[in-house]
């Protein structure tokens, strides 16, 4: 993984090692997330190390639940221009979701709280922005599953996992698509560039030439986390078109982590001890780049509130008052059990899962299983066809 302070691996298998100090440590993360301000290069560049895999069979349906996976992608595709309704007029700061009162109590009546001292107006600011931070972050990161899908219709051997990729392409384009016109259409433009933290997972996951990371790193890992995130956004904001925009993609991105599963799942049973050793250890790192940038320090920067001290105030935040954060994990930990990773070998995943506090998710629904109850579009259209 690429960061600033890299896990030191030759400490690793040294039992003194603190991985919930290194998890938790302020200076790691804000060191790592300065704000991007370069925001007028368009292009970024990375260096792409896997081969482009012909396969010369061509016998559909030899996995029969990648066959199912993709007859259900291509009777679930809906247009982001037509099945959305884009003549809502969005208020943005009436977009935004309830706020948990002990939460914001905790920030606002804290002496000792970075945002002690915002008033009304400030504290609604910051709710504008931050949704336009989260949604900027939902588009980037849906430009990069859009990349990393289309290296893995190269790179992946089977022409099940081939077929069905190629529909990841075509949704990841939408979403990127539908994220980028709300932002620009009903929240006044997209203000963020892409996290650091959020960045360097894409790099690492592109520049990496073994397929079955790409599937790990995108499908399991950040597919996973977004899944989550969608969900708690879905579900808790009133606004209409972005409740059915969330809906719609959502729908989508089930399939996409069940595709990671499917697929893994057979790799992973092959794999020896000091292979599995590495995703779980690739897996651990992503979970921190993904928890750490959602802690929004560019939102902090363009406010004026000190990003170190906001950091460190979130970290030090009570468990019970941590219910998104670790819901962020709720697919993730589930997949990675369904994969076998958190048990390989001596457990490592297992131990540093529970270190940051989300092991509790464990026995919670793979999404292999779960995403048929997702595919909402489906069930839209069945119900509107009578």
């Amino acid at each position: 993984m690429t960061t600033t302070e890299p896990m030191p691996t030759e400490e690793i298998t040294d039992e003194a090692f603190d991985f919930r100090a290194y998890a938790n440590d302020p200076d790691r993360i804000t060191e790592f997330s300065a704000f991007n301000d370069d925001v007028t290069t368009l292009i970024h560049a990375v260096e792409d190390n896997a081969d482009a895999i012909f396969t010369w069979g061509y016998d559909k349906g030899e996995r029969a639940r990648l066959d199912k996976l993709y007859e259900k992608a291509k009777v679930s595709q809906w247009n982001g221009q037509t099945d959305l309704d884009w003549s809502i007029d969005v208020d943005p700061y009436k977009v935004l979701a309830p706020a948990d009162p002990a939460e914001v109590a905790y920030f606002a009546e804290n002496p000792e709280s970075p945002l002690y001292k915002l008033n009304e107006k400030e504290w609604q600011d910051l709710g504008v922005e931050s949704m336009n931070w989260s949604l900027s972050q939902f588009m980037h990161g849906e430009q990069g599953a859009l990349l990393c899908t289309a290296k893995i219709v190269e790179t992946v051997p089977w022409i099940d996992a081939k077929y069905y990729a190629a529909t990841q392409v075509v949704d990841e384009a939408r979403h990127v698509e539908v994220f980028a016109q709300y932002l620009d259409q009903k929240l006044d433009g997209i203000k963020y560039p892409v996290n650091t933290h959020l960045g360097s997972l894409l790099d690492d996951i592109i520049t990496d030439s073994r397929w079955d990371m790409t599937y790990l790193g995108m499908q399991i890992m950040v597919e996973g986390l977004a899944l989550a995130a969608f969900g708690f956004m879905q579900q808790t904001t009133e606004e209409p078109l972005l409740k059915k925009l969330l809906r719609y993609v959502m729908s989508d991105e089930a399939r996409h982590v069940a595709f990671g599963v499917l697929s893994l799942q057979e790799v992973y049973q092959e794999l020896t001890v000091a292979e599995l050793r590495d995703r779980q250890e690739f897996a651990f790192e992503a979970a921190l780049q993904m928890r750490d940038r959602f802690m929004r320090q560019e939102v902090w920067e363009r406010m004026g509130v000190d990003v170190k001290d906001m950091v460190k105030f979130t970290l030090a935040m009570p468990d019970e008052l941590r219910i998104f954060q670790k819901m962020l994990f709720s697919k993730i930990v589930p997949n990675c059990k369904k994969l076998g990773l958190l048990d390989a070998g001596d457990g490592w995943l297992r131990d540093r899962f529970t270190d940051i506090g989300v092991i509790e998710f464990e026995n919670w629904v793979d999404t292999a299983d779960e995403y048929a109850d997702l595919d909402e579009v489906a069930k839209d259209r069945a119900l509107a066809e009578g």
